[in-house]
């Protein structure tokens, strides 16, 4: 499984960008993908998932009704939109896959993509 993360950039407060995990290798319909993010000295956290059979979707309390996870099964993508952006959403975003489900537990996902730069300045 490869996994291809794009679109990060640095935006001002308020701003919105969209995230792009681009999978590859096999057929994900018993996945689940995820996005975190990891800030400079903190710990990796979680973001958002999406089950790909169904796109059931759960998000991290701190991004809720600002970022939108959403597949496209044609092109075998994940994306993550980030409306309202806050400086404190600065990081570095990753994609992960799951097999059989997703987690918000970085620990249990099976393959990462690199990760991509998100700064939000104020």
């Amino acid at each position: 499984v490869q996994l291809q993360a794009s679109g990060g950039g640095l935006v001002q407060a308020g701003g919105s960008l969209r995230l792009s995990c681009a999978a590859s290798g096999r057929t994900f319909s018993s996945y689940g993908l995820g996005w975190f993010r990891q800030a400079p000295g903190k710990e990796r956290e979680f973001v958002a998932r999406i089950r790909w059979s169904d796109s059931w979707t759960y998000y991290a309390d701190s991004v809720k009704g600002r970022f939108t996870i959403s597949r496209d099964n044609a092109k075998n993508t994940v994306y993550l939109q980030m409306n309202s952006l806050k400086p404190e959403d600065t990081a570095v975003y990753s994609c992960a896959a799951r097999a059989h489900g997703g987690s918000s537990n970085p620990a249990a996902y099976d393959y990462w993509g690199q990760g991509t730069q998100v700064t939000v300045s104020s």
